[in-house]
């Protein structure tokens, strides 16, 4: 059996009927939309969307920075005062 990732579950038919009463029921909480009782889709909330946007952006930068840091040889001396 899969895991679901959600505290709210509803069938691709129920999400069919009435998209707008089921957002609005989720009271911002994510959805996982199943299909024959295995999910398919998660619908997240925009802010939550955004955030996992912004965390993933973060980590990304993050690697960069890392992999610049262990590579001093290409590095430049800069004062922080002169930027």
């Amino acid at each position: 059996m899969e895991h679901i990732y959600a505290n709210l579950t509803a069938s691709i038919s129920e999400f069919k009927r009435s998209p707008s009463a089921l957002i609005d029921k989720s009271s911002g909480e994510t959805i996982a939309l199943l299909n024959h009782n295995k999910p398919t889709a998660y619908l997240v909330p925009a802010k939550l969307y955004e955030q996992i946007l912004d965390y993933i952006d973060d980590k990304e930068q993050l690697q960069t920075a890392q992999l610049r840091l262990k590579d001093k040889q290409k590095a430049i001396k800069v004062n922080l005062d002169e930027l």
